[in-house]
């Protein structure tokens, strides 16, 4: 058991560090940055914070837990990949944390969610996590959910441009809750989503310059990695 506890603590660190469309820099950056500051510790890790010390406490796990367990998490993971692939709107794809260990990174761009500087789910955003919640969560319990929303960087009108990048903070973190609030009404459990955070304007993934480049930086990020009683389940089959 004492085992089993620390690599579910070194998961949360490891996890997801690739595949998230971050640089280093970027990635050592987000806490103490404008967007930094509304994210707990165990997301902004979730997400790839202070790499080095996440690398290195995921490997000493890793060893501990061995390929078996790995194996058996990374079935369960892309069976939930194939069904979150059925979702209108979802982009999906595989990540991997500091072991090799799978993960799944599920992105909704923010224009088909919601209006502009908006946080008001549309109906087609509904739809989308509706089917999202029915046929990926709800399968899924052992997963562990993360959120995460992020904006561009567009200036706000009658706003300094350090005004802007807080509200555009802000209006992500909204979104997040927003992403959050309607799942749970859904009725996935707050036991599942175990943190949701705005990042604003952190972490493009593509050129601001451009408003397709901005399209795809205003989006919500979900994450559905291995909880405990998945991990001990997947060790005590490995047995």
């Amino acid at each position: 058991m004492k085992g089993l506890k620390y690599y579910v603590c070194a998961l949360s660190a490891a996890m997801l560090l690739s595949g998230c469309g971050m640089t280093n820099m970027a990635k050592g950056g987000l806490i103490g940055g404008s967007g930094g500051g509304a994210l707990g510790a165990g997301l902004a890790a979730l997400i790839g914070h202070n790499k080095g010390k996440a690398a290195a406490i995921g490997g000493a796990a890793g060893a501990a837990v061995g390929t078996a367990v790995g194996l058996i998490i990374g079935k369960k993971m892309d069976k939930a990949k194939a069904a979150a692939e059925q979702v209108a709107n979802a982009q999906v794809e595989s990540v991997t944390d500091a072991n090799g260990y799978q993960a799944v990174k599920v992105t909704f761009d923010s224009g088909i969610l919601f209006a502009t500087g908006k946080s008001a789910l549309s109906a087609t955003a509904q739809s989308s996590l509706s089917s999202f919640a029915n046929n990926v969560l709800k399968p899924n319990t052992d997963m562990n959910v993360g959120i995460v929303g992020y904006t561009d960087n567009a200036g706000w009108k009658n706003s300094t441009a350090e005004q802007s990048a807080q509200k555009n903070q802000q209006l992500s973190e909204q979104r997040a809750n927003a992403v959050s609030n309607y799942l749970k009404s859904l009725g996935i459990t707050n036991a599942q989503i175990k943190e949701v955070a705005g990042l604003g304007e952190s972490n493009p993934v593509a050129d601001n310059a451009t408003a397709a480049g901005k399209a795809q930086n205003r989006r919500v990020e979900v994450y559905l990695y291995a909880s405990p009683e998945m991990i001990k389940a997947a060790q005590e089959q490995a047995q």
